[in-house]
């Protein structure tokens, strides 16, 4: 496998294990004055420090469709890209809509039937509402595919930059109103495909994103705790340039990584990063039991970690499984 690619592989395990941890420690953040502070500090500090996986997620987008040369064909964008993602979502966002009726004390139908009601407008479970802001973004791709492969890359650098400058205003409390989500989001395909294509002087950009997560956890920590509750003050979003900072280094540090990774390893990474998007899917299973029960053990520091790895391993091997089975496979893309 060229390096080149193999990095993106390791990006999309990496992601996926960061968005995980981000949904195991989520029962932690509202149970400040019920556990110990270190453990409700721990929680929000791991919490900072993942918010840059949905970002790569959207940045690896970028780098493969908008850099790809190739005539582009709306039959097959739509047949082979878009709705390879948008029929999983749609089954899975009607089991999950049923799942989000049991409970360990009754079954609740109204609960679904509210949820598969307002499914075109709000995910039926927490992990599906990126779909709602991800699939938006294949329409962006036929009109940034030109923008980034003109001779001139003016057009490109503008609107980089543009977006850049809407990022640091988001993280200053202005709003973009209906279109907020197309145009921050989509500004990550941009961010994908210039540090797919050109060499950035890594060191200095993981200084800066090592300064924006000092920054990112001192504020939303110092916040919360005086506050004595939990508030990130807009630094945890995925739209502002804190995170954008965060999510450029992790790129550029797999990028780096993945030169010195053998053979034999890329392609065990490789293997598990084929079934990222399985797992993003099927994860909340194993994690419904421990938030219905409201499990959050002490040493937070070391639980979530461990939480974390175990539900990724069991996510892996349920999403190995259904690829297996030819009725199943298309439900794990």
């Amino acid at each position: 496998m060229k390096k080149n690619i193999f990095y993106i592989e390791l990006l999309r395990v990496v992601a996926a294990v960061a968005v995980i941890a981000i949904h195991v420690l989520g029962p932690y953040r509202y149970i400040n004055g019920q556990i110990p502070l270190s453990d409700w500090v721990s929680a929000i500090a791991i919490n900072g420090a993942s918010r840059w996986a949905v970002p790569v997620f959207i940045m690896i987008t970028g780098a493969l469709l908008l850099s790809d040369t190739r005539p582009f064909s709306p039959r097959y964008f739509v047949r082979r890209r878009l709705m390879k993602v948008l029929v999983p979502f749609l089954v899975w966002s009607v089991f999950y809509a049923f799942l989000a009726g049991f409970s360990l004390q009754n079954v609740n139908w109204t609960e679904s039937v509210q949820r598969l009601t307002s499914l075109p407008y709000e995910e039926t479970y927490y992990h599906l509402g990126f779909f709602y802001y991800f699939i938006p973004l294949y329409f962006l791709v036929p009109i940034l595919r030109p923008v980034v492969q003109r001779d001139d890359p003016a057009l490109f650098y503008t609107l980089l930059g543009c977006w850049l400058i809407l990022c640091t205003a988001r993280l200053m409390g202005v709003s973009l109103g209906l279109v907020e989500d197309l145009v921050l989001y989509g500004g990550y395909l941009l961010l994908g495909v210039m540090l797919h294509r050109q060499k950035l002087p890594v060191r200095i950009l993981l200084f800066i994103g090592l300064l924006a997560l000092v920054a990112t956890e001192y504020t939303a920590i110092l916040g919360s705790v005086s506050k004595g509750a939990y508030t990130s003050a807009g630094w945890f979003s995925y739209k502002t340039v804190n995170t954008v900072l965060i999510a450029a280094a992790v790129f550029v540090l797999c990028q780096r990584w993945a030169d010195k990774v053998s053979v034999p390893v890329q392609r065990k990474i490789a293997a598990v990063s084929r079934h990222s998007l399985g797992i993003y899917l099927v994860h909340p299973l194993f994690l419904w039991p421990v938030r219905e029960l409201a499990f959050t053990l002490s040493m937070a520091w070391l639980f979530i970690p461990l939480m974390t790895l175990a539900v990724f391993g069991a996510s892996y091997l349920a999403s190995v499984a259904l690829s297996r089975w030819r009725l199943t496979a298309w439900l794990v893309p």
